[in-house]
């Protein structure tokens, strides 16, 4: 039988956590429930202590942080990472773990824009924007169709959370997560899941607009890491056209009067050329090194 692992990292979820564990303890009785707490100001530790999960404390303010320490800490077969606020149901994870088991697939992400729910319960609309954006824009980036980039509640197989490097502490990790398994290769799948939103009292640490720019800036960073070799040339491709624009009145002048008096605009246009092919040059030294970072994991996750 396969050992199954129910990860919920926690921060202040005094309210919900004790319904959170015991469901998942309900539905899934052969798995160990851990609950690592963040820095909680709250009972959430000893409420879900006296629940009957396997406590962990992380002191780095962060989730990126918390799911680390678990990753590193917890041996399993399969991990369910959900979050302790009761959003997710728990009555839909053995759909997941069948998904995973079926496809032998890496990651199994619950899927809550597809059906409606997570546009219907959450009263926070810029946020039903922002799942759009990231979605569109990490589909658009790594040519993938995932419907939900930014859900909290995921299966995981033990190659893909021993193989994954957490790079980041906040709410920015769901995005690196999808995009790490997009960039090697691992096997996603979705399923639709039904979403509810915060019972009252509880209250999210998200937002809206500074969690947001950070996941904003972190698909652009991964752009830059990832995919290098587009990310530079984009920006030397503009460069070029920059240089083009400045510099052609200046070829043409000299073409006609054999004598160059635009001399700003020529050294401005020449400095815009040679940044230009530089910007190139760095992205195809990247994207090389890049490769080469890839073939090494993969040679690795065979071991």
């Amino acid at each position: 039988m396969s050992k199954i692992a129910v990860l919920i990292p926690c921060y202040n979820e005094e309210k919900t956590i004790t319904k959170v564990v015991n469901d998942f303890k309900k539905e899934l009785p052969e798995a160990e429930i851990f609950v690592y707490d963040n820095n909680s100001k709250d009972k959430t530790y000893e409420l879900a202590e006296k629940a009957g999960a396997r406590m962990g404390r992380e002191f780095r303010q962060g989730k990126g942080f918390v799911v680390q320490r678990m990753f590193r800490e917890i041996e399993a077969d399969y991990y369910v990472l959900v979050d302790g606020d009761d959003t997710y149901p728990a009555q839909e994870v053995k759909d997941l773990l069948n998904v995973a088991q079926k496809y032998d697939a890496d990651m199994v992400v619950g899927d809550r824009l597809s059906n409606g729910t997570y546009a219907k319960e959450n009263k926070r609309g810029f946020h039903n924007f922002g799942n759009s954006l990231v979605k569109n824009l990490v589909n658009l980036f790594f040519k993938s169709n995932l419907k939900d980039i930014m859900s909290g509640y995921r299966v995981f197989s033990r190659n893909f959370v021993k193989n994954y490097p957490i790079l980041v502490g906040g709410f920015q990790l769901e995005t690196d997560m999808t995009i790490f398994a997009l960039d090697k290769k691992f096997l996603i799948k979705e399923f639709a899941i039904q979403y509810r939103d915060r019972p009252a009292g509880s209250v999210s640490k998200l937002n809206t607009f500074s969690d947001g720019l950070r996941v904003i800036v972190i698909i652009f960073n991964l752009l830059r890491y990832y995919r290098p070799l587009f990310f530079f040339s984009t920006i030397a491709l503009a460069l070029f056209l920059f240089s083009l624009a400045v510099g052609l009145p200046v070829i043409t002048e000299y073409l006609e009067t054999d004598y160059i008096t635009k001399i700003p605009s020529a050294v401005l246009a020449s400095g815009a050329m040679i940044l230009s092919l530089i910007f190139f040059v760095c992205g195809i030294i990247l994207d090389a090194i890049k490769r080469l970072e890839s073939e090494i994991i993969q040679l690795k996750m065979k071991q």
